[in-house]
């Protein structure tokens, strides 16, 4: 999923790098977003139309297949925000919701500026996702201060792999 912000712009990077892995790529975006990528790149890229509404299949069914995996990126304060509080007002926000609850691994970047990180409302928020076993890249501990380092997409999807990795080995053991 990508949110609206500078850093949207570039998200093909994470297609191309997931896709070279073997990764199928299926891009959400917030309305926000699409001021920000270009959709025909990505769906270029990943194969696939960008998604920004409910959509199925002629015969009712769901166009993606399940996810394995989930990066978030970049989040805004607003969907990380919303998102821990549990508000699923748009496609984009119910999509990730339910997918966090069924328990894929997931991985959220935030893009937010130094005065909105130091909210408390944001900062609780990012716990409260952590607790529910969401992996929040963020923070001098990850190597990823907005404004300071360059967007982390391609470690962002080397965490995902990791917990794609943890999560398979749980289930083959016994």
């Amino acid at each position: 999923m990508v949110c609206g912000g500078g850093a949207a712009a570039d998200v093909v990077r994470l297609i191309d790098a997931a896709t070279a892995r073997g990764w199928t790529v299926d891009v959400t975006a917030t309305r926000s977003a699409i001021e920000f990528i270009d959709a025909a790149e990505i769906a270029r890229a990943s194969g696939r139309p960008v998604r920004t509404t409910y959509k199925f299949a002629p015969d009712g069914t769901r166009i993606s297949p399940p996810a394995d995996a989930l990066i978030i990126a970049p989040a805004t304060f607003n969907t990380i925000n919303k998102l821990a509080a549990g508000i699923a007002d748009t496609y984009a926000l119910s999509s990730v919701a339910d997918v966090i609850g069924r328990g894929v691994p997931t991985v959220v970047v935030p893009a937010v500026n130094e005065a909105l990180a130091a909210r408390r409302p944001f900062r609780q928020a990012l716990d409260d996702l952590r607790a529910e076993g969401v992996r929040v890249l963020f923070g001098p501990a990850d190597g990823w201060l907005p404004g300071v380092t360059e967007f982390p997409w391609i470690k962002a999807l080397e965490l995902a792999e990791g917990l794609t990795m943890v999560d398979r080995d749980a289930a083959m053991r016994p």
